[in-house]
């Protein structure tokens, strides 16, 4: 089953899009809201992108490759972003971000 084939890269997307969940909602709490924009944006799409592809993979796509060359890019920019931050929820998410980015790019090659 694919779910099982792909069962490391299902677990490290669903920790990247809970950690930009997360990191979404702490941002949206921080006194300097205007500063943390382009965060709270890239945490959404990554989220999302990663739920996607986490979906995607349980139902057996055929366009795996193509998932984790977009999914790669997105948790890549997610994290580069959030790493510029010193918050403890952006600092955390950006190391998730950066290991999902790695296992996508590892798929899409």
């Amino acid at each position: 089953m694919s779910h099982e084939k792909y069962a490391d890269v299902i677990n490290v997307l669903h920790e990247c899009m809970e950690a930009c969940n997360h990191c979404y909602t702490a941002c949206l709490q921080e006194p300097d809201l205007e500063h943390m924009i382009e965060c709270v944006r890239l945490d959404r799409e990554c989220a999302d992108i990663c739920s996607n592809f986490e979906q995607a993979l349980t139902l057996d796509t055929k366009f795996v490759k193509e998932y984790a060359q977009l999914c790669a890019a997105v948790c890549r920019a997610c994290g580069d972003e959030c790493a510029k931050h010193d918050h403890d929820h952006c600092q955390k998410c950006a190391d998730a971000c950066h290991r999902c980015a790695q296992e996508c790019e590892k798929l899409a090659s």
